[in-house]
């Protein structure tokens, strides 16, 4: 069953939609212009809205607009006895759902109803997935440590500076890659993450620069490579410090050049990406041995951001076991458990070799087999 909003200056309109929702066991309240129409769709919920366009004082238009204004979610369908194709396309293009001519049809009507409860539901489901999104890109800490970071992070995100993350496993650099990207001026294009340590080292030239039909063996059609996919937004090269060299080579082209070349073409392709890398590895090291390029991570390096250990901010684990017992609790659709002192006092105690990774992970076992308060004894027995 649907809440339905009808807003119509027309008695017999109001009743008549009123009679046949009703019929198809929706709720429905009436208003009989549109101030009346905006003051109960900002005071209350609604699935769908109708609204005639023709009313005295407040027109549809003027109430679809105001509706946007204050942010009013609900899918808005625009009826008008007096309908034509400009007005239908002005309707739209201020946000209508849809646009229905009188005299209603019933079937139509009932088909609108339909489309817009599915989109209603996308939309919700939407910005729950995007809550899950942001609580799992969140930086959880109050240490002087984690703090630091926040504050290059907050500096640096505007620019287009090139970052490089550096870190132990399990410490949070994608978090702090997700995070320079958020607060980015490219945050409306793509993000497109590379992890390098993955791919095959074979393959990993075609996955970062793509290729040509017929370029290969197994290249049977033309492939975009990550960084065209990432063209005007950015590029995340996660474990850099193990990309072959042939495939540094070209990285350090496109840093320089902004442009690449597609396996099995000799044709130049511009593109503007902005590039951020993490590695777990110590790249001055690596450069000694011969296994990275001392050009390139020169090219690279112009923001060094260094994420600390769990273990040199010991004091953000109490934060950081609220935050993923929350985040799983929610995951498994079960209520919120509390972790005593005396448990939280003992994880503290621990050398964490796995970082917030291995953390979460305890977490997760803790939760799962551990009462409703999650005791010292559990911590010992399964953490």
């Amino acid at each position: 069953m649907a809440k339905i909003l009808v807003v119509d200056d027309e008695r017999s309109i109001r009743n008549t939609l009123k009679d046949i929702l009703e019929f198809e066991k929706h709720q429905v309240v009436l208003a009989e212009n549109g101030k009346a129409g905006l003051e109960a769709a900002v005071g209350s919920s609604f699935d769908v809205i109708f609204s005639d366009i023709k009313m005295p004082e407040m027109d549809g238009i003027e109430l679809l607009t105001a509706l946007k204004e204050q942010e009013v979610d609900a899918p808005v369908v625009m009826i008008s006895g007096h309908g034509n194709i400009e007005t239908a396309v002005e309707c739209i293009k201020k946000g209508a759902f849809d646009f229905i001519e009188k005299p209603i049809d019933l079937n139509r009507l009932l088909i609108t109803v339909r489309n817009a409860l599915d989109k209603g539901l996308l939309v919700a489901e939407t910005k729950i997935l995007k809550k899950k999104i942001a609580k799992r890109h969140q930086m959880v800490g109050q240490s002087p440590a984690i703090d630091k970071v926040r504050m290059m992070i907050d500096r640096v995100a505007p620019t287009d500076a090139r970052v490089l993350i550096t870190g132990e496993n399990g410490t949070g650099k994608e978090v702090v890659a997700r995070l320079l990207f958020e607060q980015s001026n490219r945050v409306n294009a793509p993000f497109v993450e590379v992890n390098c340590a993955a791919i095959p080292s074979e393959l990993i030239e075609s996955e970062l620069f793509g290729h040509e039909k017929g370029a290969f063996t197994s290249a049977i059609k033309q492939r975009i490579g990550k960084f065209e996919q990432a063209d005007e937004g950015t590029i995340f090269l996660d474990e850099i410090g193990d990309m072959s060299l042939s495939a540094q080579t070209k990285v350090l082209r496109v840093l320089q050049e902004n442009e690449l070349t597609r396996v099995g073409s000799d044709k130049s392709i511009k593109v503007n990406v902005r590039v951020l890398a993490a590695t777990n590895k110590n790249l001055k090291k690596e450069i000694e041995a011969g296994n990275f390029r001392e050009d390139l991570f020169h090219r690279l390096n112009v923001i060094p951001i260094h994420v600390p250990s769990l273990d040199e901010r010991k004091e953000d684990i109490p934060l950081l076991v609220k935050h993923f017992c929350e985040l799983i609790c929610g995951e498994q659709g079960i209520q919120t458990k509390i972790f005593d002192e005396k448990a939280l006092e003992l994880l503290m105690s621990r050398t964490w070799t796995g970082n917030i990774r291995e953390l979460r992970n305890v977490v997760e076992r803790l939760i799962i087999l551990g009462g409703q308060t999650i005791l010292k004894e559990d911590v010992e027995m399964f953490g």
